[in-house]
């Protein structure tokens, strides 16, 4: 596909397409970026921070990436991973927060190191590093991983929607199907208006919660308390503290495992590799050196930020709820009721809406752009943004509207902190692989991970795999006493040792490849260059009678030589042709083929065979029949141009045409 190229060195704006080629040659050309595999190819180096004089100037075009990546951790999931954790266990899981936020700062500074270094993505440089059958895996499991961020956002969303404005939840979820397109308009404005959307959106959240912790006055003493690691048991917690109520369904590991999962979230890994690559660097060892410790400084400030909104809901939960023995608050709708009454203030409540809405649109639009990052790293498969966004969106949807429907909304929050867990099961498949690629010093370099940064980072992906693992075989332990069918104890014993066993091979696989990495890129190699001048001895030219004829003849007989044969197409429009189709002798008709003679006529003088044919029905439907008729082996086009709305208004001929032609199509604009 030969695309208008503004920077290219031609002149003429010539865009050629063909939607399949005949095996006796046809032709076709191509020019493409020579970085065509780049990630998020729309604003990839799009941020050029070679360009400020300033110290602080330069600095400022760094900071941005790691704030689109920390929305991730301040979700709707956390929310109900939080207010669950504080409203049960007061503030005892708070240091849990503070190790997620330590394991996130280092494995997001690996993320950033690989992208920068590399300049690849997490999903790309597995693709080069593992055999096709486990990336396809890998693949899959970095989908879930997305549509259980996305589910936790759109919950999140019509939830924070029905307490603001009282819509049902049910409409809320399928609402959120609207900000489907607010990602493409903030692309569209670029990279550094979209990072100022995200931090707006952040304030909002980060002032919300403020204000409610002032209202709320937290016992400081029990909060440092927090800090402290343990697992408490829920008895022996609640007697200490004289609260009389049951004991809760989900244990301290449980709710632990869901805080990491909203916290490290797996497709943060994919799409910080990927927006550091919106900046655009000096590539050279000081460049990359200042860029590795530039992003650090963002990613410490944005995540220390996301860690201190989570803290913050941590505690308001506890020291409202916990603290008054309120440990039935079970969801986000009831910590919404109860904060008017139990803070006398009824902005409590609103502020706490507002900080959900802003959570759940603004780690909605990062969740896509992992997604389109996953599919074109892993897959090689670009999809249209807005088909990209609706089958992510979609995704989620469906279980929560079946969920809406089945059970009502008593199991949302359920739901919510569900789809932490599954998350936080995800992460051992992106942080392995991570650590493998910024340790190699063969690909790295001198920017190979130390020793100590290796050290520290396979202990906490062995803390996390341990915890999963933990979880899943408490799960599958309750399920198999619960439900004693022999198939359950198949499939039960069947997904962990599956599980158990991927993970390993992801592990120790970089240690025994010997094959060199596939880095052919987006699309493949790129192949030796044979040229070889078609001979086209038929060519179809359609015209539509207007300023661009002149130059679309001129494009066409330039193809071709003496021999070739020129077939000029045109089709009348006019009401009368549609109905009475070449018996009619409207005024447009009679004009239409009185100029199709007199350009075949120009023609012949000129020594050119040239013939005209009219055709008075079906646009699209009358060029094809008479490229076919014409047996033409090229056709040429004018394209006015118009995009969006106008095209609507004036149709788009070249588009419904040239996917129904199996030769190469000039279009000429």
């Amino acid at each position: 596909m030969l695309l208008p190229y503004r920077n290219s060195s031609f002149a003429p704006r010539v865009l050629i397409r063909s939607a399949y080629f005949r095996p006796r040659g046809h032709y076709i050309c191509s020019l493409m970026n020579a970085t065509h595999h780049q990630s998020l190819h729309e604003v990839h180096e799009s941020v050029d921070t070679m360009r400020p004089q300033g110290r602080w100037q330069k600095f400022v075009t760094f900071l941005g990436p790691a704030y689109l990546v920390s929305v991730g951790y301040m979700d709707p999931g956390n929310w109900a991973t939080d207010l669950a954790a504080g409203s049960k266990f007061g503030y005892a899981l708070i240091w849990v927060l503070l190790m997620s936020n330590l394991m996130a700062l280092l494995l997001q500074g690996l993320s950033a190191r690989l992208g920068i270094v590399r300049h690849r993505d997490l999903a790309q440089v597995n693709r080069e590093y593992y055999p096709k059958a486990v990336n396809f895996i890998l693949y899959l499991l970095a989908e879930v991983a997305i549509a259980a961020c996305d589910l936790a956002e759109v919950l999140g969303m019509a939830i924070g929607l029905h307490l603001l404005f009282d819509i049902p939840i049910l409409w809320g979820v399928l609402i959120t199907l609207a900000d489907t397109f607010l990602l493409l308009l903030l692309q569209r404005q670029g990279m550094r208006k979209m990072e100022l959307f995200i931090i707006g959106l952040v304030f909002v959240i980060g002032i919300c919660f403020l204000i409610n912790l002032v209202l709320a006055q937290p016992d400081i003493v029990e909060v440092l308390r927090g800090f402290i690691p343990s697992f408490p048991d829920a008895a022996t917690l609640y007697k200490e503290k004289g609260i009389n109520a049951s004991l809760p369904r989900e244990t301290p590991l449980y709710l632990a495992i869901g805080i990491i999962g909203a916290t490290v979230m797996p497709h943060n890994l994919y799409l910080h590799s990927a927006l550091v690559q919106t900046r655009k660097i000096e590539r050279n060892e000081a460049g990359i050196k200042k860029a590795i410790k530039n992003n650090m400084i963002d990613s410490a400030i944005a995540l220390n930020l996301a860690f201190l909104v989570n803290a913050g809901i941590l505690i308001l939960s506890a020291s409202v709820f916990f603290d008054s023995g309120r440990t039935d608050v079970a969801t986000i709708e009831d910590a919404h009721q109860l904060l008017n009454g139990m803070l006398n203030n009824e902005w409590a409540s609103r502020l706490f809406a507002i900080a959900l809405i802003a959570a759940g649109q603004s780690s909605t639009l990062t969740g896509t752009l992992a997604g389109q990052i996953i599919m074109e790293g892993y897959l090689h498969l670009r999809l249209n943004p807005i088909l990209r966004r609706l089958i992510t969106r979609l995704l989620a949807i469906v279980p929560a509207v079946l969920v809406i429907l089945i059970n009502g909304d008593d199991d949302l929050d359920a739901l919510l902190v569900l789809s932490q867990v599954v998350l936080s099961m995800q992460l051992g498949f992106a942080i392995i692989p991570l650590i493998h690629f910024v340790s190699d010093k063969a690909t790295m370099g001198r920017f190979a991970i130390s020793t100590s940064t290796k050290i520290a980072a396979w202990i906490i992906a062995s803390i996390l795999i341990y915890l999963n693992l933990s979880l899943l075989y408490e799960s599958g332990i309750s399920t198999l006493q619960s439900n004693g069918a022999i198939w359950v104890k198949i499939l039960v014993v069947a997904g962990w040792t599956a599980i158990a066993g991927l993970l390993v091979y992801v592990a120790i696989f970089p240690f025994l490849r010997k094959q060199k990495p596939d880095s052919t890129g987006m699309h493949g190699t790129t192949p030796k260059l044979t040229i070889d001048k078609p001979k086209f001895r038929r060519i179809a030219v359609a015209l539509d009678f207007g300023p661009l004829d002149e130059k679309v003849i001129s494009y066409a007989v330039q193809q071709g030589d003496a021999d070739t044969i020129y077939t000029l197409m045109h089709v009348t429009e006019s009401a009368a042709s549609k109905y009475l189709g070449d018996s009619t002798a409207d005024k447009e008709s009679m004009e239409d083929e009185s100029r199709m003679a007199n350009y075949v006529h120009q023609l012949q003088q000129m020594g050119y065979h040239a013939i005209g044919k009219v055709g008075y029905q079906s646009r699209v439907g009358d060029i094809i029949n008479m490229v076919s008729d014409s047996k033409a082996e090229l056709l040429v086009m004018g394209s006015h141009g118009h995009r969006s709305l106008k095209d609507w208004v004036y149709g788009t001929t070249v588009d419904a045409v040239r996917h129904k032609l199996d030769i190469p199509v000039l279009v000429v604009r």
